[in-house]
């Protein structure tokens, strides 16, 4: 299992909205230079944070405004945004186990439950972090370069 690259990148564009916002237009252009890759794949995630909610993208070179305050977003609003999980299960489990094999009949009992445990303090963890947690540890660092 491996979250794709989209979620830190998603993450990557809230800290250069926050940061840049009173500076530049903050646009797929801008983002992409920071991130170093294509504006293509920017407005791909740019189009899930919008329609979970999460900004605004006002078109051309209009830029990005978040909708609601940097510490009500938090690390989980993102992921549910650029990562959906199928059926709100993280773990995808093989479709048909042979039920005549006695560990094939019986390994969806032992997992179900363990996996869903695993998901369930992952998604409380994500939730703990927030875009606010970005600004601060932004700031502290750009404090430490001057």
């Amino acid at each position: 299992m491996q979250i794709s690259s989209r979620f830190t990148i998603a993450l990557h564009i809230f800290a250069c909205v926050d940061t840049f916002k009173d500076e530049y237009k903050v646009t797929s252009d801008f983002l992409a230079a920071s991130i170093n890759t294509n504006p293509v794949v920017i407005r791909k995630i740019l189009s899930q944070l919008k329609n979970a909610g999460l900004i605004n993208v006002a078109r051309g070179t209009g830029g990005i405004t978040l909708t609601r305050p940097l510490a009500d977003i938090t690390f989980f609003d993102v992921y549910q945004a650029i990562e959906p999980v199928e059926n709100g299960d993280l773990f995808h489990f093989h479709e048909a186990p042979n039920p005549n094999c006695p560990v094939g009949r019986n390994i969806h009992g032992l997992l179900d439950g363990k996996l869903k445990a695993i998901q369930s303090a992952m998604e409380s963890e994500m939730k703990k972090y927030t875009i606010a947690d970005i600004h601060t540890g932004m700031q502290e660092l750009l404090a430490l370069e001057d």
